[in-house]
């Protein structure tokens, strides 16, 4: 071993690492809030509706996004919900892509480049997108079976056995059949994993299944929402990529940490490597 001395100097390295990593973490914990706490304001709440209808001027936002949002509140099956906003089932409000599992006795489907997600992968809610996964396929796994490539900004949502786990693609990947791809029918990245985020316990409670909790394309249907005007929807977004794609980033540098703090450990613990290299 090295002496104590040096394992002081390596350990205090090492903790620096940690401590930034735990830095990242914290910081996507506070940036998830914020966007959640819009989603809410926007979707939820209906802030920006009833400042306009008090006479105000809703809070953060600029003219041109202000006037994207009713004055008024009409009565429908959901409640008061915006004037002009449509009712219908978050069905209809998504495109829903299915996966798959390459032949696992082929060992050609395996091994490759190309992230394939399971439940297993799931990131903690505040870290949002999943960067990582436990296994890889190749280009002909991908295209020998069910699976798609998932583009980056694919909500992915566990619907089977555990089921409501959601993420976002920080990379194009694949997935098993045990979960489904949201893509927003608004064009829209951000919007339908926050409505997937709410809506997620109505899901699970919908959830049936006589070995196990299943989702199915029906759960979808049986859910209404309140849908906004595509402008609004895109509004939300462009106002909340910069806080995503900071977590996106910031997810990735840990990531780097991590690994750089793995590979160094070993080396510098057994003399391969030295402090001052």
């Amino acid at each position: 071993l090295p002496s104590v001395e040096e394992q002081s100097r390596i350990a205090n390295l090492l903790g620096a690492l940690d401590d930034r990593i735990t830095l990242l973490r914290e910081t996507n914990a506070t940036l998830e809030a914020i966007a959640q706490a819009l989603f809410k304001s926007w979707f939820v709440d209906f802030d920006p509706v009833r400042a306009k209808m008090e006479g105000r001027t809703p809070e953060g936002m600029d003219e041109a996004t202000a006037a994207l949002f009713p004055d008024g509140f009409e009565t429908s099956e959901l409640g008061e919900v915006p004037r002009g906003w449509r009712q219908q089932t978050f069905r209809d409000t998504i495109q829903i892509i299915g996966g798959g599992t390459p032949k696992t006795s082929n060992p050609d489907f395996w091994g490759g480049d190309i992230p394939w997600f399971s439940v297993v992968d799931a990131p903690r809610s505040s870290d949002v997108f999943v960067i990582d996964t436990e296994k890889y396929i190749t280009d002909a796994g991908l295209h020998g079976s069910s699976t798609k490539l998932l583009p980056v900004g694919t909500t992915i949502i566990s619907a089977r056995g555990t089921v409501g786990k959601l993420a976002l693609t920080g990379r194009a990947m694949g997935m098993n059949q045990s979960c489904y791809g949201l893509r927003g029918k608004a064009g829209d990245t951000y919007f339908t994993y926050f409505s997937a985020t709410r809506l997620v316990q109505q899901l699970q409670q919908r959830a049936h299944g006589s070995v196990f909790d299943t989702i199915t394309q029906e759960t979808f249907a049986g859910i209404h929402v309140a849908y906004p005007q595509p402008p609004v929807i895109e509004a939300f977004d462009v106002a909340v990529s910069p806080l995503m794609a900071r977590i996106r980033e910031n997810l990735f540098q840990a990531q780097t940490l991590s690994t750089l703090r793995d590979t160094l450990l070993p080396r510098l613990i057994s003399g391969q490597l030295r402090l001052p290299e």
